[in-house]
């Protein structure tokens, strides 16, 4: 049998190679290596605009879909007012990503959103986000030094698909984030909340599958099951003898 098709939506960033300084397509190693310790197939997926006005091109390809983490999404994404602290957004990826969420989800494809992939889960629902924690925490908790994660305690909730896919109903994840969900979206419900001040941290569509959105970093984590579940879901969508 094949390995399963995962698709892992791209940034595009200021990267240095060599003698090179250079507008890049990229993510961090760690998520197409956690896939493949899955024994997942990973596709990185930049942004395109022919592809937001017809996703099922792409998704025809794909047995999920990660929506990794990156810059804010633009608040006119979700009607909201531009905040100081929103900057570096990337209207094109935000355009892709929410096109493939809503057609992911259409098609029942397995899907996982990874910090700022489960804020475009979220957005793509209708939802809305908390521009900037600190103004309704007081502190930065959640992203106290550049390029460092955060470890903390969340808990999750009982019989949910995060609490399945992390293997217990406390766990110990890595954040590196500012901002967090306001309004829930349709068909989404909190399964996952920070011990220490009750952010959301998982959301997920009980009706889908495999939707499942983490504020988190599991792919730094070589201990979590969480892309490990997201990959097995998705290998239920390859063929019987492909």
């Amino acid at each position: 049998m094949r390995r399963p098709v995962i698709g892992l939506c791209a940034a595009v960033e200021d990267v240095s190679y060599r003698v090179w300084n250079d507008a890049a397509s990229m993510l961090p190693r760690a998520y197409a290596e956690s896939v493949q310790r899955a024994d997942g197939l990973a596709i990185l997926l930049p942004a395109d605009d022919a592809v937001a006005e017809r996703p099922d091109e792409l998704l025809d390809l794909l047995d999920g879909v990660v929506f990794a983490g990156g810059s804010d999404i633009d608040p006119l994404t979700y009607g909201a007012t531009p905040h100081p602290s929103v900057t570096g957004t990337d209207p094109a990826r935000d355009r892709f990503e929410v096109a493939l969420a809503h057609r992911a989800l259409e098609r029942d494809l397995p899907l996982l959103g990874i910090c700022r992939g489960m804020q475009l889960l979220n957005v793509a629902t209708g939802g809305t986000l908390v521009p900037h924690l600190p103004d309704m925490l007081g502190s930065d908790r959640h992203r106290l030094e550049p390029g460092v994660f955060c470890w903390h305690e969340v808990r999750l909730e009982s019989g949910s698909l995060a609490a399945e896919a992390v293997g217990g109903e406390r766990t110990t994840v890595g954040s590196h984030h500012h901002q967090g969900l306001a309004e829930i979206g349709e068909g989404l419900v909190a399964t996952g909340w920070s011990v220490e001040d009750d952010v959301v941290e998982a959301i997920e569509l009980p009706e889908r599958r495999f939707a499942l959105g983490a504020l988190w970093h599991p792919e730094v984590d070589a201990r979590s099951r969480v892309i490990g579940a997201f990959v097995e879901a998705s290998r239920a969508r390859v063929p019987a003898g492909a």
